[in-house]
C-alpha cells in the first residue's frame, strides 16, 4: 500500500501539521486517501451511503487518535484500518438474516477421500476467467454469497491483502481461526466457480 508523502521525512512532516491542527494538511490527507478508502468500505458494505459514513467516521476516528499514532506505520496504512474497522463496526450492527451454512457451499468427497467431481484448473481458468467482465462480476457474486465471517476474511486477506495477524487483531479472533476461516472460504467460492472455470476450460 502506497503512503500520502514520498519520504518518511515528509510522512512525519504532514503527522506534525495534522497534529497542529493545519487545516491545508487535513484537506491534503483527505483528498489522498479517500478513494482508497471509500473502495475498502464499498467491497464490504456493498452500499454507497454506508461506505461514505463508514469513512466519514474512520476519519474522525483518525483525527481524534492522532496524539496516540506512533508513527510505526504509514497514515495511509493506519487510515485504511481504521476504515476497515469502521465498516466492520457497521455490518456487525445490521440486523442480518439468518446466515447460509458454509457446509452447503464446500465440495463433496467421497468415502475414499476423493472429489465426487475433480475441480477445474483454478489459477489457469481464473486468470482468463478474470478478463471477462462479466465473469468478474461472477467473482464478485460468489463471494458477496459467502457467509459475513469467512466473506470478510477472503476480503482482508486475499483483497485488503492484510496479513493474518492484522485481521485475527481486527476482528478479534485468533491467527488460527483467520486461517482456518479463511481455508474455508477458499473451497466455498472455488466450489461456487467451478462450473464457470469448466466452461471457460471448454
Amino acid at each position: 500500500m502506497t503512503g500520502t508523502s514520498a519520504s518518511g521525512v515528509e510522512e512525519k512532516e504532514l503527522l506534525d501539521r495534522l497534529r497542529r491542527g493545519d487545516a491545508d494538511a487535513f484537506e491534503s490527507l483527505v483528498r489522498e486517501t479517500t478513494p482508497r478508502l471509500l473502495a475498502v468500505t464499498r467491497r464490504l458494505l456493498r452500499s454507497e451511503e454506508d461506505a461514505q459514513d463508514a469513512v466519514q467516521e474512520a476519519f474522525l476516528s483518525a483525527f481524534r487518535s492522532l496524539e496516540r499514532f506512533q508513527g510505526d506505520a504509514l497514515l495511509s496504512t493506519w487510515l485504511h484500518r481504521i476504515a476497515v474497522n469502521a465498516a466492520l463496526m457497521r455490518l456487525r450492527s445490521r440486523r442480518r438474516k439468518p446466515e447460509e451454512s458454509l457446509e452447503d457451499l464446500l465440495p463433496r468427497f467421497l468415502e475414499d477421500g476423493h472429489h465426487e467431481k475433480t475441480p477445474a484448473p483454478w489459477r489457469e481458468n481464473l486468470d482468463v476467467a478474470l478478463e471477462s467482465r462479466e465473469l468478474r462480476a461472477q467473482i464478485r457474486e460468489a463471494i458477496d454469497g459467502l457467509p459475513d465471517a469467512y466473506r470478510n476474511i477472503l476480503m482482508l486477506r486475499d483483497i485488503e491483502e492484510l496479513d493474518t495477524a492484522e485481521v485475527a487483531e481486527i476482528l478479534g479472533i485468533s491467527a488460527g481461526a483467520v486461517k482456518t476461516r479463511l481455508h474455508r472460504a477458499r473451497m466455498a467460492l472455488r466450489t461456487q466457480l467451478d462450473p464457470t472455470m469448466r466452461a471457460e476450460a471448454s
